[in-house]
């Protein structure tokens, strides 16, 4: 996609907030990450000039009104909000604003106070209730002049909601628990999720955990599932698999409609199986805790893009909802997303589950055949016939997420009817001959594990290829796929240059990035990126929290990444950092000494604390040690400093439910490519694959995952820092710098299109890779 040139750019600075004032309330049930949106709606707001205020309790507190209920908020009143889990400003559900007089009392309320933008974070029913009310606006003004109001107020009528599911980490977290007590004592666990009426979060906690059956609202099973459940538990227990977990949505139904419930599922398995088995309702568990990375970080890019659109809003702009389309923010109308949920509905009670399915999303119906295809093995007589080879690797430093696509990759081959092997310890096993099929069974329990199992080396092929190409020829291998970072970038494009000498490297290869740097070309996520961020915001949220007692200090934090500045980046707009310092844009003296009198004149407020960022390679001579030095002197009499460096801690760790789901739904993508490719270039008795389009690299770029040519990638390469050129994440940084209250500018030309919901309801695609 063409960049806008500097000509037709937009920057949010010729966008004023004088005179507007800006609403912000959380509805419904609570989620983490709502405290993050609610920051970057109340600083952003104010950095543009505009007035905001919290209203507390949600609807009900616009309803009721008063100075405890609606009250003008400040850029400290959202300090130490990040970390929170829940929403600090409040959340019921509202039966007075359902009825035409309570959504009355809420309007005199709002124009009582000026308030000209109101900003909903919610979920369905709050979706429901911005779009009501945001129809009946203008006829609510007319009432309350008939009242003998007069009110001279210009309301802008863009209701936002942010629909925020954000309840991965802690769910993930729970099963991971559940995993090793079950690895202890050989028991099934029957857990029952959220979901009464969307089946979200237990398919995507099955696919993050691996489990062996789940049920959600969306897709009944059919007759006959109760005897398939207990056939498939037997066989993985038979298998020596200790564990068994069935994930149960609160919502689940059969084809007949009838609610099934965990107490059933159990009865079911004691009395067919007689396992010992248990239920787990987590409940609340699932809304509580600590939001990951990826959540705040949604919250915060949603949040400033919501008031980014209120400022843009006219009298004729549509209300619209701030959403997360691939890598991109997008604005969809509310009323298309309200008609949509209830289409979703109409096909479940009408018994049209396909349909349903589709309704929910790309990403949903992908999700489920996902795990269809990863948790139920076909039995040998209803596998294709194939006669090929398949080789998996693992390359560079470990990344948490590199298991879970390395199980995807073996499930999904044996699916297709290859023949599987694992090579251990990279390139350097590889020419040594560590090859070994790899089964089905094999990678049993593989998704939550971190690093890497199969073993992985820096190791680069150039120098041994003769003897690769002996093993490619011994073991018959007729498709690679590469699982790493920035060496295994560099080892495919090895390859495909000794192409010329050995016949054995004509076969299609793919590349799946695995890396906590996040520098590979071609594609803006990396498989361990989320996991590494994670471990970087939870170690700032324990480092900011011991700051709360000493008062006026300053943390120096050194993450990981060479050269790549990610993790410092989008780690520093994770934890809310003061700074953070990287390689891709330069700092000299003159930016340490404006960040040292920028946290100088922060001391002298309500928020005594600062946190700062560096990426290990930003400046060869402003190492950590000398930035520490520098605050600790400048500073002195003001605040003190600490520093940290995080090292290899960034790297290890369990996946994150993140990482896990991307790594595999990535992974199965690559395995069709290379099933597809290996049936095309098959001619005359051998796979002989020898163009570009055959050695890919598979990114997700924008909104959607590419095979790109490694060949093609070579002009976007900055080979010496071993970084990508140009780096997405780089227009995310002024959103820190303008949380953190730095005056700077922030392009905004990606946003302001308003785009409509896509209806997932299209013929089935013949190219199987399409699906995924």
């Amino acid at each position: 996609m063409a960049q806008p040139d500097n000509q037709s750019k937009r920057f949010f600075e010729s966008l004023s907030g004088a005179g507007k004032s800006i609403a912000v309330l959380t509805s419904g049930g609570d989620a983490q990450g709502m405290n993050a949106a609610v920051r970057a709606v109340v600083r952003m707001g104010i950095y543009v000039g505009a007035k905001v205020y919290f209203i507390r309790e949600g609807y009900q507190g616009m309803v009721d009104g008063g100075e405890e209920n609606i009250k003008e908020a400040s850029w400290e009143s959202v300090s130490s909000m990040l970390q929170m889990g829940g929403t600090v400003i409040g959340s019921a559900r509202c039966k007075e604003f359902r009825s035409h007089e309570g959504r009355l009392k809420a309007a005199h309320n709002l124009v009582q106070r000026g308030i000209t933008n109101l900003c909903v974070i919610g979920g369905d029913g709050s979706l429901t209730g911005a779009n009501l009310f945001r129809e009946e606006w203008s006829g609510l003004l007319e009432e309350l002049v008939q009242q003998g109001g007069e009110w001279g107020c210009s309301f802008s009528k863009c209701c936002l909601g942010f629909y925020f599911v954000c309840k991965h980490m802690i769910l993930s977290n729970a099963i991971f628990s559940l995993a090793h007590l079950s690895f202890s004592h050989q028991r099934t666990f029957v857990l029952e999720v959220m979901g009464r009426h969307c089946g979200y979060l237990a398919l995507v906690s099955a696919l993050a955990c691996g489990a062996d059956w789940v049920l959600i609202p969306e897709m009944p099973p059919e007759d006959g599932w109760e005897e398939k459940m207990c056939q498939k538990l037997s066989a993985n227990r038979a298998g020596m698999k200790r564990l068994n977990i069935i994930i149960v949505a609160e919502g689940a139904i059969d084809c007949n409609n009838k609610p099934i419930t965990t107490d059933h599922v159990k009865d079911l398995v004691v009395r067919c199986l007689g396992f010992d088995t248990r239920v787990t309702i987590l409940g609340h568990v699932q809304r509580g805790g600590t939001p990951s990375a990826f959540d705040r970080i949604l919250a915060s890019r949603m949040g400033v893009e919501a008031v980014i659109a209120l400022l843009e809003t006219t009298a004729n702009t549509p209300a619209c909802v701030v959403s997360l389309c691939g890598n991109q923010a997008v604005r969809l109308p509310l009323m298309e997303c309200v008609q949509m949920t209830q289409e979703v509905q109409k096909a479940m009670d009408e018994k049209k589950f396909e349909e349903a399915v589709k309704l929910r999303g790309r990403s949903f119906e992908n999700n489920l055949k996902t795990y269809k295809l990863l948790a139920h093995r076909k039995l040998e007589s209803e596998l294709p016939h194939s006669n090929f080879n398949i080789a998996v690797l693992n390359v560079g430093a470990p990344a948490a997420g590199m298991n879970a696509a390395v199980r995807s990759a073996v499930r999904v081959g044996i699916s297709e009817g290859h023949k599987m092997f694992a090579v251990n310890d990279g390139f350097e096993g590889f020419y040594k001959g560590q090859i070994k099929e790899i089964k089905w069974a094999d990678v049993g329990g593989w998704t939550g594990q971190g690093g890497s199992l199969l073993g992985t080396k820096r190791t680069l092929p150039a120098k041994h290829v003769e003897k690769i190409a002996e093993q490619m020829r011994a073991h018959n291998i007729n498709a690679l796929l590469v699982i790493g970072g920035f060496e295994a970038y560099l080892g495919l494009m090895e390859l495909l240059e000794a192409r010329g000498k050995y016949d054995e490297f004509c076969v299609p290869m793919v590349m799946v990035p695995a890396t906590v740097s996040n520098n590979v070309p071609g594609s803006d996520l990396s498989i361990g990126a989320d996991t590494a961020l994670n471990a970087i915001t939870d170690t700032c949220d324990r480092i900011k929290q011991s700051a709360s007692g000493t008062k006026r200090r300053v943390f120096i934090i050194e993450t990981m990444g060479g050269y790549c500045g990610y993790l410092a980046s989008v780690g520093g707009l994770a934890a809310g950092a003061d700074a953070a310092y990287i390689y891709e844009e330069p700092f000299d003296i003159r930016d340490l000494q404006s960040n040292v009198e920028h946290l100088t004149e922060k001391m002298k407020g309500a928020i005594q604390r600062g946190l700062v960022l560096r990426n290990e390679n930003s400046n060869e001579n402003y190492t950590t040690d000398f930035i520490y030095q520098l605050y600790s002197e400048e500073g002195r009499g003001v605040f003190d400093c600490r520093k940290n460096v995080l090292g290899h801690m960034q790297q290890g760790g369990a996946p994150s439910p993140f990482d896990r789901n991307f790594g595999t739904k990535i992974s199965a993508k690559a395995m069709l490519w290379l099933t597809k490719k290996m049936n095309e270039t098959f001619r005359q008795g051998r796979v002989f694959a020898n163009t570009e389009d055959t050695c890919c690299l598979l990114g997700m770029r924008r909104r959607a995952l590419v095979f790109q040519p490694v060949v093609q990638l070579k002009d976007e390469t900055d080979f010496v820092h071993r970084i990508p050129k140009e780096q997405w994440w780089l227009k995310l940084r002024p959103l820190m710098k303008i949380l953190a209250k730095y005056k700077t500018s922030y392009d905004v030309s990606d946003s302001g299109q308003l785009e409509h919901v896509v209806r997932n309801i299209q013929p089935k695609e013949s190219d199987p890779s399409g699906a995924m």
